[in-house]
C-alpha cells in the first residue's frame, strides 16, 4: 500500500501557497503608496519653506494665490494617497481576518485527525503487534508492503503534526500582523483627519483671496496675460536660436538648410543616443526644490477661462541655488533679455535643455559641461522674495515633457 497526499493536505498546500502569493501582491502595493505618501508629505514640507516661510510680507496676492493652488493640489493628492492606503488596509484587515477563521477550522480538523491517529497507534503500540502483523503476512511479497506502510504510516503522523504547528504559526504570525494593520490603519486616519482640516483652512484663506481678487478681475487677467506673452517672447527666441543651430548643422553638412532636424557628426549621435537612454533618470537641475508649474496647458488657479502655457516646468527652490547640467553637453547660447529673464541652453546631440531666470552664468557659449556641473545660479525676485528656474528640454525644435526625462520631477 503506497502512502499518497490526502486531497486535504493539497488543499491546505494550494491555499497556503495563495495566501502567501496575496500577501506579497498587497504588501508590495502598500509599499509603494507609502513611498508615494512620503514623497508628497516631503513636497508639501518643500512647498512651505520655498514658497511661504519669510516671503508672504512680499508676495502679491497673485502670486499667494497661485502657490496656495499649487500646495492644495499636492495635499488633496496626499489625502487620496493616504485614503488608498486606508482602503488597502481595510481589505487586507477584512482578508486576514478570513485567513484565521479559515485556519481555526483547518487546524480544528488536523488535530482531530492527529488525535484519532494517536488513539490508534496507541492501540497498536506494542512492537509485538507490528512483529506479529508482518510475520502472519503470506508470502514476502505482502511482508515488503506491510513493512512500507508501516513506515509510510509513521511519516503520515510526522507530516500531520508538522501542518500542525505549521498553521498554528501562520495563525500567530496573522494574529500580529492583524494588529499591526489595525494600528497602522488608525494612524493614517488621524493623519488624514489633520490633513484635510489644513486642507479646509487652506481653501478658506484662497477663497478671500480670491474674492478680493474678483473685485478687480480685470486687472489680475491683464497681469497674467502681460506674463504669458513676455514667457511666449523669450521662447520664440529660443526657438529661433534652435531652428539657427539646426541650419548651420544642415549646411555644414552639406545638406539641405530648410530641414527641421539636426544633422549629427558620429559623436553628436553617440552623445544623443546617451541622452536618450537616461529618459527618466537625468538629475534635477537644482538639487532642492518642487514644481510649482507644469508643462503644458495649465488652467489659471485666477481665472479659470484663461490656460498658462508652459513649455518646461516652473521650480521653487532656494535663494541663491546653483543650477547644474543635467547631462553632459556643449553650451549652444546664452541669451541676456532686457528683462533680466537670463537663459543658458545647453546642446546634447540633437537635444537642447535650456534654463532660464538666471543670475550669473559660469560658462559661456561653446564650453563643454560635464553632468551636474554648476553652469549658473537662479535669480530672486526681489518682489516676492521667489526663487524660481525655468527649465525644459527640446528634441530638434520641439519641446518635450521635462517629467517623462527628470527622476520623479
Amino acid at each position: 500500500m503506497k502512502l499518497t497526499y490526502t486531497p486535504f493536505t493539497l488543499t491546505v498546500f494550494l491555499l497556503t501557497l495563495m495566501l502567501h502569493i496575496s500577501s506579497f501582491s498587497q504588501s508590495k502595493k502598500q509599499q509603494e503608496l507609502e513611498e508615494r505618501r512620503r514623497e508628497l508629505t516631503r513636497e508639501i514640507q518643500q512647498i512651505g519653506v520655498l514658497l511661504f516661510e519669510g516671503k508672504k510680507e512680499q508676495k502679491s496676492v497673485l502670486s499667494v494665490v497661485e502657490d496656495l493652488d499649487f500646495k492644495i493640489k499636492v495635499r488633496k493628492n496626499l489625502i487620496s494617497i493616504t485614503n488608498q492606503q486606508a482602503n488597502l488596509l481595510t481589505r487586507e484587515i477584512n482578508s486576514n481576518q478570513t485567513k484565521i477563521s479559515k485556519l481555526r477550522l483547518r487546524l480544528k480538523s488536523l488535530k482531530d485527525d492527529y488525535a484519532k491517529m494517536v488513539v490508534k497507534s496507541y492501540k497498536s503500540r506494542a512492537d509485538q503487534s507490528k512483529l506479529m502483523f508482518l510475520l502472519s503476512s503470506t508470502n514476502f511479497q505482502q511482508a515488503y508492503k506491510r513493512l512500507q506502510y508501516i513506515k509510510q504510516y509513521a511519516d503520515y503522523q510526522k507530516l500531520q503534526a508538522a501542518l500542525i504547528k505549521e498553521e498554528t504559526i501562520q495563525m500567530q504570525q496573522l494574529n500580529i500582523e492583524l494588529v499591526k494593520q489595525k494600528k497602522n490603519k488608525q494612524k493614517l486616519i488621524e493623519e488624514n483627519r489633520m490633513a484635510k482640516s489644513i486642507l479646509d483652512q487652506e481653501r478658506a484663506q484662497q477663497n478671500v483671496l480670491i474674492a478680493d481678487i474678483k473685485n478687480n478681475l480685470s486687472k489680475f487677467t491683464t497681469q497674467l496675460k502681460a506674463k504669458q506673452r513676455e514667457s511666449n517672447k523669450i521662447d520664440k527666441e529660443i526657438r529661433k536660436i534652435i531652428q539657427a543651430a539646426i541650419a548651420a548643422s544642415n549646411k555644414k553638412a552639406g545638406k539641405s538648410s530648410k530641414s527641421k532636424v539636426f544633422s549629427l557628426t558620429p559623436e553628436q549621435k553617440i552623445l544623443a543616443a546617451n541622452f536618450t537612454s537616461n529618459k527618466g533618470k537625468l538629475p534635477w537641475p537644482v538639487t532642492n526644490g518642487v514644481v510649482k508649474l507644469r508643462y503644458g496647458n495649465n488652467p489659471s488657479p485666477i481665472d479659470r477661462s484663461l490656460t498658462i502655457k508652459s513649455n518646461g516646468v516652473r521650480i521653487a527652490t532656494n535663494k541663491g541655488a546653483e543650477v547644474r547640467a543635467v547631462f553632459e553637453g556643449v553650451v549652444q547660447g546664452i541669451m541676456t533679455p532686457k528683462n533680466g529673464n537670463n537663459t543658458i541652453m545647453v546642446r546634447h546631440g540633437n537635444y537642447i535643455t535650456v534654463y532660464k531666470n538666471l543670475s550669473k552664468f559660469y560658462v559661456q557659449k561653446g564650453d563643454k559641461v560635464k553632468t551636474k556641473q554648476v553652469i549658473g545660479e537662479v535669480i530672486t525676485n526681489k518682489a516676492s522674495g521667489e526663487t524660481i528656474l525655468s527649465f525644459g528640454i527640446y528634441k530638434d525644435s520641439a519641446t518635450q515633457n521635462p517629467s517623462q526625462w527628470i527622476y520623479r520631477l
